[in-house]
C-alpha cells in the first residue's frame, strides 16, 4: 500500500461475478465542491500504483480508478470479456459511488476503454481526456510495446502487475475493436487528446484521426513518449485540470 502515493481510499468492489480493487483519492469531495468526479483508465496491465502519482496532483474533486481483472489487487476473470461489458461493470461502480455523472480521462488501453464508456453511455460522460491512445485496436498486446519506451525505460518506472491471464483477457477485450463510426455521435461532447511527441507505440496519426471524428475535440503534442501520463505526471496533472474547468469546454457541451 506504501506506494500508493497520496493515500487513496482502498475498496474492492463485486460487479457480474468480478472482484475489482477501487482506489479514491478526495473521496466525496466533489459532494461539496463543483468539481466532477474523475474516472481515470489505466493502460493494458497497469494497476493503480502507476497512476497514482498522476491522479493525486489532480485536486478540487474526487478521482477515481481501478485494478482491471488480473492486474494490481483485483484478482483474475473467470471468463474472457469484452469491451461493452468492461464498461458496464464500471459504470455500475460509478453508480455504486454515487456518480451518476463523471468526467472520464483514458490512457492507451483505457483510452480506448474510455471511448466505449461515452458511446455506450450517452449523457453521463460530461467530459473526455484521451491520452495516448487510438479509434482502433487492431493489435492484441498492444500495450506491451511500453516496455521499451525511451520514458519508461529512463525513469525506471514499473507499471506491469498483471497476471498472464489478466494480459490475454485484458488483449483479447479490445482485439479488433474500433469506434470509427461512433465518435461523431460525441460532437457535444467536450474532448481533448493528448499524444506523447516521442511515442513510438502510438503515433500522433492516431490522435489525428480521433480530433477529425469527434466535433470539437481539442488535439495537442506534449512532452515525451508513450508514458508521458506518469513520467510527466505534474504538467499532465495540470493540463488535464485546466480542460476540466475550463468555460470553453462548457460552452461546448451547452452547444
Amino acid at each position: 500500500m506504501s506506494r500508493i502515493s497520496g493515500r487513496p481510499a482502498i475498496s474492492s468492489e463485486h460487479v457480474y461475478g468480478l472482484s475489482l480493487r477501487v482506489a479514491r483519492w478526495r473521496a466525496g469531495q466533489s459532494e461539496g465542491t463543483p468539481g466532477t468526479p474523475l474516472l481515470f483508465l489505466n493502460g493494458i496491465g497497469a494497476d493503480l500504483a502507476a497512476a497514482a502519482p498522476l491522479l493525486a496532483q489532480i485536486h478540487d474533486r474526487e478521482v477515481w480508478t481501478l485494478d482491471m481483472p488480473g492486474v494490481g489487487g483485483s484478482p483474475d476473470a473467470l471468463l474472457p470479456y469484452g469491451a461493452p461489458t468492461i464498461a458496464a461493470v464500471v459504470m455500475e461502480i460509478a453508480d455504486r459511488l454515487g456518480h451518476k455523472t463523471v468526467d472520464v480521462a483514458g490512457f492507451s488501453w483505457g483510452g480506448a476503454l474510455a471511448q466505449q464508456i461515452a458511446i455506450q453511455f450517452p449523457g453521463r460522460v460530461r467530459r473526455l481526456v484521451l491520452m495516448a491512445t487510438t479509434p482502433v485496436m487492431g493489435a492484441p498486446g498492444i500495450g506491451w510495446a511500453a516496455m521499451f519506451d525511451d520514458d519508461m525505460l529512463a525513469s525506471g518506472l514499473k507499471i506491469q502487475t498483471a497476471t498472464p491471464l489478466g494480459i490475454a483477457y485484458q488483449s483479447a477485450a479490445m482485439a479488433g475493436w474500433s469506434s470509427v463510426g461512433f465518435l461523431s455521435g460525441l460532437k457535444n461532447l467536450p474532448t481533448l487528446v493528448l499524444m506523447g511527441e516521442q511515442d513510438g507505440v502510438m503515433p500522433a496519426c492516431y490522435g489525428e484521426m480521433l480530433a477529425d471524428q469527434i466535433d470539437g475535440a481539442v488535439l495537442e503534442m506534449v512532452p515525451g513518449s508513450h508514458l508521458f501520463p506518469f513520467t510527466h505526471a505534474a504538467a499532465i496533472a495540470e493540463r488535464i485540470s485546466a480542460f476540466l474547468d475550463s468555460p470553453a469546454a462548457a460552452k461546448q457541451a451547452a452547444a
